[in-house]
């Protein structure tokens, strides 16, 4: 049954996914909600659009699944909330799951889940909390057929924010990566490494599909310029949220990566769709 719902996320002619991410509110970060104010709009111009997945937590889903029609992108839901996103840092983090997270799934038609594997410097009580989420969430996917897409994320600290910021670092992604794979990942939603032609290992070590994040926001042929180029390293698509979402064209930037992931064009090529 699992690859029933696998088979609405991956589109059948390439095989790969573009999944745009909204859930940032679940976050309770103010700069997330750029671009998603208005989830109703928000999610009217994504299915316009028609990626492959739309990740949305379970307080959104219902906007998107109470849409008609066949023709729409899949749900990708996310089943847990933490605060590690904040520019300062709270006295205590936490990755906390949603109750009966598959239930909640199954009654929304989702096609996949998604929950954290945070690997945080000095916090070693939020990445057992983040373990504990996974081996409570793996049985009942098992159980229902869920999909269970697992994020590892490996964050270091950050000078200038005051929080955490993405690592890059290609020795703490991969075990955190086969980590999330020996836990029972059936996808993997994880960080794009420092060096982009190194991405062919975290691949290798997965064994199981991998989708790349967008991270925060860059320029644009910078964002289309590395998604050409770690598409190329053997992923099966790319994870964006707010190189979409807070874009000026969110329309043409949803394209012109659909054409990065399901065509292989260039990242020239693609950026003609921002022109239009």
């Amino acid at each position: 049954m699992k690859q029933y719902r696998l088979n609405r996320l991956f589109n059948p002619a390439s095989g790969n996914c573009l999944d745009v991410a909204i859930d940032h509110g679940v976050f309770n970060v103010r700069g997330f909600l750029q671009g998603i104010e208005n989830i109703e709009r928000t999610v009217d111009t994504l299915v316009a659009c028609g990626p492959d997945a739309i990740q949305m937590n379970v307080g959104q889903a219902p906007v998107l699944q109470s849409i008609p029609g066949k023709h729409k992108p899949s749900l990708v839901m996310r089943v847990d909330v933490a605060n590690a996103y904040s520019r300062k840092l709270p006295r205590y983090l936490f990755s906390r799951m949603i109750g009966s997270p598959v239930d909640q799934a199954l009654q929304l038609d989702a096609a996949c889940v998604v929950v954290n594997l945070f690997h945080a410097e000095d916090q070693p009580e939020v990445m057992d909390q983040c373990i504990r989420n996974i081996l409570e969430l793996k049985p009942a996917c098992n159980r229902h057929g869920m999909p269970m897409m697992i994020e590892p994320l490996a964050l270091k600290d950050s000078n200038q924010s005051g929080g955490y910021s993405v690592d890059g670092d290609l020795e703490k992604i991969l075990p955190l990566v086969r980590q999330a794979t020996e836990l029972g990942a059936d996808l993997i939603k994880a960080d794009p490494t420092d060096n982009v032609t190194d991405y062919r290992h975290v691949v290798e070590v997965a064994r199981v599909p991998v989708l790349v994040r967008g991270g925060g926001k860059a320029d644009d042929l910078d964002v289309l310029r590395r998604s050409a180029e770690i598409m190329r390293e053997g992923v099966r698509g790319l994870v964006y949220g707010r190189n979409i979402i807070q874009h000026p064209k969110p329309t043409g930037m949803t394209r012109a990566l659909m054409a990065i992931v399901h065509s292989g064009v260039s990242a020239e090529e693609a950026a003609k769709h921002l022109a239009v």
